[in-house]
């Protein structure tokens, strides 16, 4: 198990993580996921190894491991640049990590073998890395990071340079690889993974745990699902997409009604206590066009951009810029015309 303590970082004054705490149990793939610069990248290099920190500790199975260098950790780490050698061929590739550490050869050919079963290249060992797509040359990467048995798989966005279609295509091959390589190789719940990216797509997919990172802290560490559907804080909430956000408060008779600038709405009680000063989430899922009587808004429909299954429309109500999606085929007026939509109260949420 893998454990992270306070974790502080710092180049020339810029702190870039901030008392980073989290854990990964084992088997489990956890995603560090945020914006560009918000310390994921850094506090992975200090997992491996590669990188110290200024304050704090990391630890596996109860060890501190601030002494252990990086090829004492036993950790794997895969990059977005795949770092193979041209010169070599695939199976050269694999083995490279294998006969430095002294592997006999006929370990070294099984396990090569093995470990590109793992990714699904079996039949290329002889192929030159030059000859090989992207997709194939990341496979190799994943397989020569597997091949000395890693107790801990770190990934830095390593399907960044990758087309959509075969980003989603590794997306949904990882986990299975990871689950098989670690049973096969004696972990039982499958390989341990601390995996990077700012895609919130990628993190939905891999991820036991995502911890969102905002400026090197911890926003929220939650599950894929919680982390959707509770955001913690406005930042998370617009981080992963979700820009309707009013300031207000809740009534004292009936702390299910907020009050924001854009009038009364009711939510979804959660708790059922007074609070004179919250966030109130309109998910962009939450309207439907038409009058029910409940939490309805009128406004300017300012755009209509069609998605394929959905419309994303904006609607402007007095000052303020609503983002919807609506079923394509939903009705609507033009584009300039006073439209009325009903928010759904399961769908509006508190944040403090």
């Amino acid at each position: 198990m893998l454990m992270i303590e306070r974790v502080t970082k710092a180049y020339e004054g810029e702190v870039v993580l901030r008392e980073v705490s989290l854990s990964v149990a084992a088997g489990e793939v956890t995603v560090l996921l945020g914006p560009s610069g918000c310390g994921k990248t850094t506090l992975l290099r200090i997992v491996a190894g590669l990188e110290k920190g200024d304050g704090g500790r990391v630890l596996w199975d109860g060890v501190d491991l601030a002494a252990v260098p990086p090829f004492r950790r036993n950790f794997g780490f895969v990059f977005q640049e795949y770092a193979l050698f041209p010169h070599k061929n695939v199976a050269e590739n694999v083995a490279f990590g294998l006969r430095m550490a002294g592997w006999d050869a006929a370990r070294v050919a099984v396990r090569v073998r093995q470990a590109l079963t793992w990714v699904g290249l079996a039949d290329l060992g002889a192929r030159q890395v030059q000859a090989l797509s992207g997709g194939e040359q990341q496979r190799v990467a994943l397989a020569r990071s597997l091949a000395p048995a890693p107790r801990l798989l770190l990934l830095d966005e390593p399907l960044g340079a990758l087309d959509r279609a075969l980003r989603e295509r590794l997306l949904t091959e990882l986990r299975p690889i990871l689950l098989q390589a670690g049973r096969e190789m004696g972990y039982d719940a499958g390989i341990t993974a601390l995996y990077v990216t700012h895609d919130q797509s990628e993190a939905f997919a891999l991820a036991d745990t995502i911890v969102l990172l905002n400026a090197g802290r911890v926003e929220q560490q939650a599950t894929p699902q919680t982390l959707y559907h509770h955001p913690a804080t406005p930042f998370v909430a617009r981080f992963l997409g979700m820009s309707n956000l009013l300031a207000g408060r809740t009534l004292s008779l009936d702390p299910a009604r907020v009050q924001t600038t854009l009038g009364e709405f009711r939510v979804a009680n959660r708790g059922g206590r007074h609070r004179e000063n919250v966030t109130l989430l309109i998910r962009p899922e939450a309207a439907a066009p038409g009058d029910t009587g409940v939490n309805v808004i009128t406004g300017l429909l300012h755009d209509v951009s069609f998605r394929g299954r959905f419309c994303l429309i904006i609607v402007q109500v007095g000052e303020t810029r609503l983002h919807f999606e609506l079923d394509a085929t939903a009705p609507l007026p033009p584009v300039g015309q006073v439209v009325t939509l009903s928010l759904r109260p399961e769908m509006l949420q508190m944040i403090d």
